[in-house]
């Protein structure tokens, strides 16, 4: 067991010597990996195609011309359906992965992720409204529709869950854990209540696939909202690493190092909530990203947020590009849901992880 904790320290060490090196490694594969996206899917567009619409479309003209473009159709699919996405699931991923390590210091749980306390519930819960109930075609919040309605439920959901575990005294990480159980169980409840009571099929079938996760929604419009939400929302948590550290050490260490552990907890739970509330609004139900990505890298870089958090938030994004990526390639002629690929690819090495022997949350 000593051996196994050196071996660990050692290679941790060593991941601290180039840290740097990792950064500018996963930066450069994100940026391959996105130019692979943009070649890949259903229809065939050359490389000189995408570059010369690429380069046209960020330069506004000045550097290219579509004119040299092959057709009208790969400039709508480059730009217009593949690029949007391909950016979507780098703030997607982003997110989520971020998130999912925030919630595991707050919570100072190793299975926590960015829906553990009821946020996914309720989501699911505004989204099923919103698609079988409907706001009403006179309300002005008709226009948003499903993303509005998980949005909504979302935010609802995570208020429900600090109001409740701060009942009765301080809230604490099991206080928050129990809190989010009750509030996602009531929320699946009425869920499914509203799908048992409604008579529509093709809502039903939109519910579905929607729970499963998708990208296929995005558009230039859409990454406004999503993408200046994830910048600013990550970025503050970058800055926030030595709280989140002192959330590892526990209740009882905060109040020696006199840190007021219950205020940081409501003030990033609602950040986390907002962060996740708008991902969930755009992209449906992604599981696996936030609970799986900052464990692996919790292995090889150490349990500090200082350097923990921007290799997750980079990571995040790297995973869910080839994530995308399979969605749409798979299966000849079929897009699958996105939440069926983080699945299939996080269950077995979330599996592998418990198994592994030493390694330790926090550690």
């Amino acid at each position: 067991m000593q051996a196994i904790k050196a071996s660990n320290v050692k290679s941790k060490t060593k991941a601290k010597h180039y840290y740097p090196m990792i950064l500018l490694l996963l930066v450069l594969l994100i940026l391959v990996s996105i130019v692979y996206s943009l070649i890949n899917g259903q229809a065939s567009v050359s490389v000189e195609d995408i570059f010369q619409i690429l380069l046209t479309k960020i330069s506004g003209g000045r550097l290219g011309s579509l004119d040299k473009v092959s057709s009208n159709a790969a400039v709508n699919i480059i730009w217009f359906v593949r690029t949007p996405r391909v950016i979507l699931a780098v703030f997607v991923g982003m997110g989520l992965a971020t998130t999912g390590a925030v919630m595991q210091a707050i919570v100072q749980n190793p299975l926590a992720d960015p829906y553990i306390l009821g946020i996914s519930s309720g989501a699911s819960l505004g989204a099923t409204f919103a698609i079988l109930v409907g706001f009403g075609s006179a309300s002005v919040f008709a226009q948003f529709g499903m993303a509005f309605g998980a949005f909504v439920g979302a935010m609802i959901a995570a208020f429900a869950v600090l109001v409740l575990s701060g009942i009765g005294g301080r809230m604490t990480s099991v206080k928050l854990v129990l809190s989010g159980s009750v509030i996602s169980a009531l929320f699946s409840s009425v869920s499914s209540f509203i799908v048992y009571l409604a008579n529509n099929a093709e809502g039903m079938k939109t519910v579905t696939f929607w729970s499963m996760g998708s990208l296929a929604s995005a558009s230039w419009n859409k990454l406004a909202v999503l993408s200046v939400t994830v910048v600013i929302i990550t970025g503050f948590f970058l800055f926030q690493h030595r709280i989140l550290n002192v959330m590892l050490l526990g209740d009882e260490a905060a109040v020696t190092l006199g840190v007021p552990l219950s205020k940081y907890r409501q003030f990033y739970l609602l950040l986390a909530a907002l962060l996740t509330g708008v991902i969930v609004a755009y992209s449906g139900m992604i599981g696996f990203v936030g609970l799986i990505i900052p464990h692996i890298v919790r292995g090889f870089i150490g349990s500090d947020h200082k350097r923990l958090l921007p290799v997750v938030a980079l990571s995040g994004s790297l995973f869910m590009i080839w994530a995308d990526v399979l969605s749409r390639t798979l299966i000849s002629s079929v897009e699958l849901p996105i939440g069926i690929i983080t699945a299939v690819i996080g269950a077995p090495m979330f599996i592998y992880i418990i198994v592994k022997k030493g390694y330790n949350f926090g550690g």
